[in-house]
């Protein structure tokens, strides 16, 4: 029987998404990611299928933990929404600097499928909330 796992996987997301953020997917080393995230080779294999995956479930989490923080649905609905999304939401990790989907399609010839397919369906549906918020805007239901 095998030890148990000493992290949850959700830790090891909050500390790897970092690493690839400052050294992007193909310049972020294992080496870096079991210092960042304190996990030696074989706990991160265990976890994940490769370093691939990691970043793709980092990316993911990234993407799910802006639209959960509600930045743009906070009531009442209105342009403050947009501008304290535009201010605080992507670069909310400390330190970081802009939105790590977007600073990821630098890599794009290179990044997994997976992940460009995330970062294309959360523009798509940011891209779709903000011209239904200027319909809202126009028809007089959101306030400027």
């Amino acid at each position: 029987m095998g030890r148990p796992k000493k992290f949850t996987r959700e830790a090891v997301l909050e500390k790897a998404l970092p690493v690839f953020w400052r050294r992007g997917f193909a310049d972020a080393s294992l080496h870096e990611l079991e210092q960042a995230t304190g996990v030696n080779k074989s706990g991160l294999y265990a976890e994940f299928k490769d370093k691939e995956d990691l970043f793709v479930q980092s990316l993911r989490y990234y993407v799910e933990s802006l639209e959960e923080k509600g930045l743009l649905t906070a009531e009442p609905l209105g342009w403050n929404n947009i501008e304290r999304f535009l201010k605080i939401g992507p670069s909310s990790l400390a330190g970081q600097k802009g939105c790590f989907a977007v600073n990821s399609m630098r890599e794009s010839a290179i990044l997994p499928r997976e992940a460009i397919d995330l970062v294309t369906r959360s523009r798509s549906n940011l891209t779709r909330f903000l011209h239904q918020m200027a319909v809202w805007a126009e028809a007089g239901y959101v306030r400027s």
